[in-house]
């Protein structure tokens, strides 16, 4: 949620990631994060979120969220329920509220459809970004976003970067938890591979292949 003075609303651009970039291997704190959706209907959501900077998923293996959020229920030190609406221009609504981590982990083992990701974040030319990197179904799917307090225009985009993917609904993370990248990641690949990269223009300047340190 922003909080320089737009409200509940959320600044962002997201990236497809076809490699991990070695610079997010350095983050201090990676994040654990399962997200169950309640609602997930024409761009609008309604998530619960746990995380643990404590737990990772392996890079190469297989996991079963449910047996996670067992395994290390204590492991777990944050909760929150989360509205969005739709994207519109890479921006979003959203409002959050902490809840209490227990009863989170509970709804989330009850219903919703869930994903499961690692978060690793990383500072670059001034911006800070995220990568996320998808387990379970969704394997083997790389997202990297930024964020900023305001609308993300005149960015430097790094070279780990494939294609932008900020207004393809296909890759929300509510649309991600019904319909898995793995079940449609040979597809896109093919999709990708014709119609080439794609970075939004209405945003100021794009400046390309910034390497990552």
């Amino acid at each position: 949620m922003s909080d320089c003075g737009y409200g509940d609303f959320e600044f962002e651009r997201r990236f497809f990631v076809d490699q991990l970039p070695p610079a997010a291997l350095t983050e201090p704190d990676p994040m654990l994060i399962i997200q169950s959706y309640y609602l997930a209907a024409q761009g609008y959501a309604m998530r619960l979120r746990v995380q643990s900077s404590t737990v990772l998923l392996p890079l190469d293996g297989t996991e079963d969220d449910l047996a996670i959020m067992s395994d290390y229920a204590s492991e777990f030190e944050f909760c929150a329920v989360t509205i969005k609406g739709p994207m519109n221009g890479g921006t979003r609504y959203e409002a959050e509220r902490e809840i209490d981590v227990s009863v989170g982990l509970d709804m989330i083992r009850l219903g919703g459809a869930r994903i499961i990701k690692n978060r690793y974040a990383m500072w670059l030319d001034g911006d800070g970004w995220v990568v996320d990197v998808f387990g379970g179904s969704n394997r083997p799917l790389i997202i990297a976003e930024c964020e900023r307090g305001g609308p993300v225009t005149d960015l430097t985009i790094p070279n780990f970067c494939v294609t932008e993917v900020t207004e393809d609904r296909r890759f929300s993370n509510e649309s991600l938890s019904q319909n898995p990248y793995g079940t449609w990641a040979a597809d896109y690949a093919t999709e990708l591979a014709v119609q080439g990269p794609r970075f939004l223009q209405g945003f100021g300047h794009n400046t390309m292949g910034t390497e990552a340190p």
